[in-house]
């Protein structure tokens, strides 16, 4: 038997991606916040992407002074109510935390900052005054973390901003591929809207930048442009079968789940490939989906998995099973997934190895590949003197976010490979301080 059944309203799709770090109340974020020793020179702070002052906002929270917490909160990160919820605070922050050393519970430092900020949000509190314009304009391409906390950034500092999103809706994977169970897409929309209005940037939609002549207009118009493009579409893994129906990547996956809800499709035995956080996101989704089945396979050990530890718990806990040391062979099929033929592997010399003669097959009706996604390679070679490594993202000063092209600036996904939203938001700041110092 499923650990879900699946959905048939909206009402059962928010019952069975219940939030796993769900709001305080007034009571408990006082005794937590009343918990916390205000380290001076705190590990939390030094583990943090974008350096919050943890032990100032919540003191602030104890003394009372919600607002104030949430201002210092948002003067280090724009997306700080998004960021107490999707964080993975366990190996950032509540990591570091002197209490684990103790092994003591650490400080919930994540759903206390999503506290003090939902208080903020809920009751429109403008925290940062504007410059004056200083006639400088700025095209940021893509409306994610990192773009909207560039934007944030600039136009704090009197820059007039325009963000040009491919899609329809704001905020990037925040909304087409975070789980709904770490945050809603209301609750996101709801934190994009409120720094819209607080820093009056514009953001046109269905607006994609493609081509050279896309490129050529905003060179033109603007006096910086900042690349927050992020990562396209789940990587091929090249194998026979890929293209049968019902085998989906996970980026896919997940958008889908997102706009769709119960409306999603899922098969009933549904086999997830990759060993990764994404993983761990589509095969927890696909068993609160109502999929009767959900199998893990990792072509390296369990050890060897780039997942956090807490997110593969999570999703064992709705009963996803993991099988390692399997590499696919081929998705079998006629038409539609029918199955995945695997081998058995070992790691020598840090290479994945298949064993001869170890062939198996694992029926199921879908599958979902979890293994990377590709860069914008397509509209990045169209722009001049752009650099790129090895892996396809962009070269940049890290102090400054600057490219090789002086006038393009860029961070979040498209320059690290694909991190967390905190540090996209932290990227994005970074690179509006770099813009400044650039045109001034």
């Amino acid at each position: 038997m499923p650990e879900f059944r699946r959905p048939k309203s909206e009402a059962d799709f928010h019952k069975n991606f219940e939030q796993i770090k769900p709001l305080m109340s007034k009571t408990e974020a006082n005794q937590e916040s009343g918990r916390c020793l205000f380290c001076y020179d705190a590990p939390c702070v030094k583990a943090c992407p974008t350096s919050i002052d943890i032990p100032l906002f919540i003191r602030q929270i104890n003394n009372g002074n919600l607002s104030g917490s949430a201002k210092t909160i948002y003067a280090a990160n724009y997306f700080g109510r998004i960021c107490g919820n999707v964080c993975p605070t366990e190996v950032l922050c509540e990591g570091a935390c002197v209490f684990e050393k103790q092994n003591i519970r650490p400080i919930d430092i994540g759903r206390l900052q999503t506290y003090a900020t939902y208080n903020s949000i809920r009751n429109n509190k403008k925290h940062f005054e504007l410059a004056a314009d200083n006639g400088k304009k700025v095209a940021i391409i893509g409306a994610g973390p990192a773009g909207i906390s560039c934007a944030c950034e600039l136009r704090k500092l009197g820059f007039t901003v325009d963000i040009f999103e491919a899609k329809s809706q704001p905020s990037g994977l925040t909304i087409y591929g975070v789980a709904p169970y770490k945050i809603t897409n209301e609750d996101v929309l709801e934190e994009v809207a409120y720094l819209q209005e607080q820093f009056q940037f514009k953001i046109h939609y269905n607006s994609a930048i493609q081509s050279k002549k896309d490129l050529a207009r905003l060179d033109s118009e603007y006096d910086a442009i900042f690349l927050g493009i992020g990562l396209g579409s789940t990587s091929g893994i090249g194998i026979k079968g890929e293209n049968l129906d019902n085998c989906i990547g996970a980026v896919e996956f997940i958008e889908n789940m997102k706009m769709e809800k119960h409306d999603t499709k899922i098969g009933k035995n549904v086999i997830v490939l990759g060993g990764g956080n994404t993983a761990m996101d589509a095969a927890s989704e696909a068993a609160r989906l109502g999929a009767e089945t959900v199998m893990l396979c990792y072509r390296r050990s369990k050890i060897e998995m780039r997942a956090y530890w807490f997110e593969y718990d999570l999703a064992k806990s709705v009963g996803t099973r993991g099988v390692f040391n399997a590499a696919p062979l081929e998705i079998i099929g006629t038409s539609h997934v029918e199955g995945v033929k695997f081998a058995q592997t070992e790691i020598i010399d840090g290479k994945v190895k298949i064993l001869p003669g170890s062939e198996f097959i694992k029926p199921c009706d879908m599958v979902i590949k979890a293994t990377g996604q590709e860069t914008q390679v397509n509209l990045l070679n169209q722009i001049d003197k752009i650099k790129l490594d090895k892996n396809g993202c962009i070269s940049i000063n890290l102090e400054t976010g600057q490219t090789t092209n002086p006038k393009y600036f860029a961070g979040g996904d498209a320059i690290n490979g694909g991190k967390e939203v905190v540090n996209a938001a932290a990227d994005g700041k970074k690179a509006a301080t770099g813009i400044n110092q650039f045109l001034q």
